[in-house]
């Protein structure tokens, strides 16, 4: 989800600056609700890859589905080997095409164990930007948020939400990422909440989290903590939790999917990174260096998506950051 998310600022420049050209997304079903209402010229196709257009049977249906539509230029902005398969037929058919450079070998020498090279990469806008580039249409940064101030009516969430009273905080904490080298320790999340609940007896922290084991661990937090509102489990599906995002004076995530959707609706992300790294270009979109938590250590980073284990096995880019620096940080913006 957070590399789909991180399209939605480069198509948006696209579709405006280029009013005329007529732009499809392609994507899995979970990914609409970025794209549906993002301009009126991008449309958006879904494709289960999963059912309808799996292996290279489903993939050749999706390309003639796809060639039905006689379109002029494909930008593969993924490059793995099922859209490398599609850009190969396109290319076949002569159509106009460009992929995303991933600079694997810059993040070869940015993760390597001895000899780390650490430059920053170009960042996963940059990348796709110089995607469209290529095709001929070159663009400039345009977005601030994906959402309008009608579209992210609290009025449109379940009633339970309620209203934003005056001088009341409202922090988002998402606390779980796909990898546990990229997870800060649920005790010292907890410690975290504790501290920010103690300063602000009137905020109120809105916790982020979708599948049944984290769905079941955030309830386990909310018994424990009556500031705190299970939002993933009340709220119906993503466009609902990109509208509570946008009213949040700030948000605590991970290096995941839940820093790329506040970022869209232009809250602040104070960003906790272990493995990863904001060097290899997956920082949200419009968030502040200073709001980067993380330790300087030889061995950082050591994975681009934090898949590797822990070369150490104690996690110490994560269980040595102390729960009071993420809680100053969450103050400095919650006064700014």
């Amino acid at each position: 989800m957070g590399d789909v998310a991180m399209t939605v600022p480069v198509v948006y420049a696209l579709a405006k600056q280029y009013p005329h050209v007529r732009i499809t997304m392609l994507s899995r079903p979970f990914a609409k609700p970025f794209f549906e209402h993002l301009a009126p010229n991008v449309g958006f196709m879904e494709a289960d890859i999963k059912t309808e257009y799996h292996g290279i049977k489903g993939l050749n249906a999706l390309y003639r589905r796809l060639a039905a539509k006689h379109f002029t230029a494909v930008a593969d902005l993924h490059n793995v080997i099922r859209s490398n398969y599609l850009r190969m037929r396109f290319n076949v058919d002569q159509t106009r095409v460009a992929h995303i450079d991933k600079h694997r070998q810059q993040r070869r020498l940015l993760t390597a164990s001895h000899d780390k090279v650490l430059e920053a990469l170009p960042t996963a806008f940059e990348n796709y930007a110089k995607v469209f580039e290529e095709l001929g249409y070159p663009i400039r940064p345009e977005f601030t948020s994906m959402l309008t101030p009608e579209q992210a009516n609290l009025r449109l969430l379940p009633e339970e939400i309620g209203d934003k009273k005056a001088f009341q905080q409202w922090i988002g904490i998402a606390p779980f990422a796909a990898h546990g080298p990229k997870t800060y320790p649920l005790p010292l999340m907890k410690q975290v909440i504790a501290q920010i609940t103690a300063k602000h007896p009137s905020c109120r922290i809105f916790l982020f989290g979708g599948g049944d084991r984290e769905k079941s661990v955030i309830d386990t937090i909310v018994e424990q903590n009556t500031h705190c509102t299970n939002a993933s489990a009340l709220l119906n599906g993503l466009n609902e939790e990109l509208i509570l995002m946008s009213h949040l004076d700030v948000m605590v995530s991970m290096d995941s999917a839940n820093m790329h959707l506040a970022s869209l609706v232009a809250t602040p992300v104070v960003s906790i990174w272990g493995a990863t790294h904001p060097l290899a270009g997956f920082m949200g979109w419009g968030q502040k260096p200073e709001n980067v938590i993380q330790i300087d250590m030889e061995c950082r980073p050591c994975s681009i998506y934090g898949k590797r284990p822990c070369q150490r096995g104690d996690n110490a880019c994560l269980v040595n950051i102390k729960p009071e620096t993420i809680v100053e940080r969450v103050e400095q913006n919650l006064k700014s």
